[in-house]
């Protein structure tokens, strides 16, 4: 049987290699039943990987762009069923915060959010939004380093990646965005999903942006804004990047030049603040998992 088994495939190899050759040279040379002979020898090769064993161990992570497709596939197997779609940006954010505040501020926030839920995973966050028009700069876009998309190229992009992973089985897709201009372009789309979509939900949450940070700071942690620096800039948005990383807050630098305070806070010592962001990080991750679980509760039966 073994020496059965190796003349047939020994044979089909050797009947497939100048099918290969010739569609290297140009497709126009196969016949239609040589074109159909590769597309069902290359249909059962994936249909064969689709359904094959994981051989090594699985990474613990919540982020899609680091687990394998194997993961992926797993997770969702295994109860996984929501994936989280967060937008930041590329901006101008003062004279002290990196670009990409926002996207720093995911980084944490997303990660805490599906954690929590226990049964999410979180997309690549999305950092090209909507900042200002671009041929006649406005907004943001005045300011050098600011990156924009115009809105109906970040609605398609938002449409297309929650397509993609409401195609793989997850059944709930959740927006959050971390900038006020974004808010609109996920409502959108999340509303025009929930039109075609017969199975999965898209779930828009506006209240991770409108999570009363301030309000919170001041009555839970007495730390009040005195001034107003007039940047685009504030302590608990800087708390919140400092947990990541103190340096895209620019804080030796800031330090060193005697600025290291924002809005009358002082931002220093470091690991103070790094503590406040902690705190305030739990507090919206927490707001947030309660109306995402608010919003899948309406699409039960």
């Amino acid at each position: 049987m073994g020496s059965i088994r190796y003349i047939v495939t020994t044979f089909t190899t050797f009947l497939l290699v100048p099918i290969v050759v010739s569609a290297q040279a140009t497709s126009q040379d196969l016949t239609p039943e040589q074109r159909a002979r590769m597309q069902m020898e290359r249909e059962t090769r994936v249909a064969a990987e689709l359904i094959s064993r994981r051989p090594i161990e699985a990474l613990n992570s919540i982020w899609i762009e680091e687990l394998t497709w194997m993961e992926v596939r797993d997770l969702l197997q295994t109860g996984t069923n929501t994936a989280i779609i967060s937008t930041g940006g590329i901006e101008q954010n003062g004279p002290y915060v990196a670009t990409g505040k926002h996207n720093y501020v995911l980084e944490g926030t997303c990660e805490g959010i599906a954690l929590k839920l226990g049964n999410a995973l979180c997309a690549p966050i999305m950092k090209l939004v909507p900042e200002g028009d671009i041929d006649e700069p406005s907004g943001h876009m005045r300011y050098s380093g600011t990156i924009s998309l115009r809105q109906e190229t970040f609605e398609a992009v938002l449409e297309d990646v929650a397509s993609s992973l409401e195609a793989h089985g997850f059944e709930h897709i959740v927006f959050i965005g971390d900038s006020g201009g974004n808010q609109r372009g996920m409502e959108n789309v999340a509303r025009t999903l929930n039109e075609r979509w017969h199975k999965a939900h898209a779930h828009f949450i506006p209240e991770y942006y409108q999570y009363g940070g301030s309000e919170f700071l001041e009555s839970e942690l007495g730390i009040v804004q005195t001034e107003n620096d007039g940047i685009h800039d504030s302590f608990g948005i800087t708390s919140l990047m400092m947990v990541i990383d103190p340096t895209v807050v620019r804080y030796t630098q800031r330090v060193d030049a005697g600025l290291a305070k924002i809005n009358g806070v002082p931002i220093a010592p470091k690991e103070e603040t790094i503590e406040v962001g902690k705190k305030l990080m739990a507090f919206r991750v927490n707001l947030t998992v309660d109306k995402i679980h608010e919003s899948i509760a309406k699409t039960k039966p």
